[in-house]
């Protein structure tokens, strides 16, 4: 069995041509009504995830086995990771933050944002 965080690496991999090939169709609609329009289409994949998974009582990893098409709720969390890739991408580009920073644990019960190192 592969190491989760390859798996990871895969998907992000993954995400980045989706959000290429996405932005040639609709471009940068997923802003087009500002913070609020940006959230509230969060929202609305959030909201879908939690209707899709109530009848499973919130087992996310039951509905996705239950339901496993690619138009199911796995389309779903996938479009809602990378609509929050965006939204982080977008103030990093703006330079409200910045992506040099990590978590790093220095207690069990803390975490403490420090500068990555380069």
């Amino acid at each position: 069995m592969r190491d989760v965080l390859e798996v990871v690496q895969d998907l992000c991999l993954n995400d980045h041509v989706s959000l290429c090939e996405a932005e040639k169709t609709y471009g940068n609609s997923w802003k087009k009504r500002g913070g609020v329009g940006a959230f509230m289409m969060l929202a609305r994949k959030w909201d879908r995830i939690e209707n899709l998974t109530q009848k499973y009582d919130y087992d996310i990893f039951r509905t996705i086995e239950e339901h496993p098409e690619e138009t199911g709720v796995i389309d779903d969390i996938r479009d809602l990771r990378r609509y929050l890739l965006l939204v982080e991408a977008e103030m990093v580009q703006i330079g409200h933050i910045s992506p040099d920073y990590i978590y790093v644990r220095e207690k069990p019960d803390a975490a403490t944002i420090v500068p990555a190192e380069k």
